[in-house]
């Protein structure tokens, strides 16, 4: 016991006990900062995949319209549902079923 009084009463380890305290808990960048910017960093990671993924699609899908003329037909048509003069077009959707 009089060890640990003894540690208490010493100037150094009362010094580094505050620096530790200021720093986990009262520092702009504590630990719950520290939380918060790795969720952060993690959706922003997140969305950078998710945007990478869709502009390989439109570079492909831009490719193929590029190439082919009959290929802007079909796009045109199933994408923005575009149709001839003398034509009907009719959207099916599938309905979810709930459990």
């Amino acid at each position: 016991m009089k060890r640990l009084i003894d540690l208490f009463r010493n100037k150094y380890f009362l010094a580094i006990a505050a620096f530790g305290v200021w720093m986990l808990f009262f520092d702009k960048n504590d630990i719950i900062a520290q939380y918060e910017y790795s969720v952060q960093v993690k959706k922003l990671q997140q969305e950078k995949d998710f945007y990478t993924k869709e502009t390989a699609l439109v570079k492909k899908d831009l490719k193929e319209l590029d190439s082919n003329l009959n290929s802007a037909e079909k796009f045109a048509r199933e994408k923005y549902f575009m149709k001839k003069a003398n034509e009907d077009v009719f959207v099916i959707v599938k309905e979810e079923t709930k459990k």
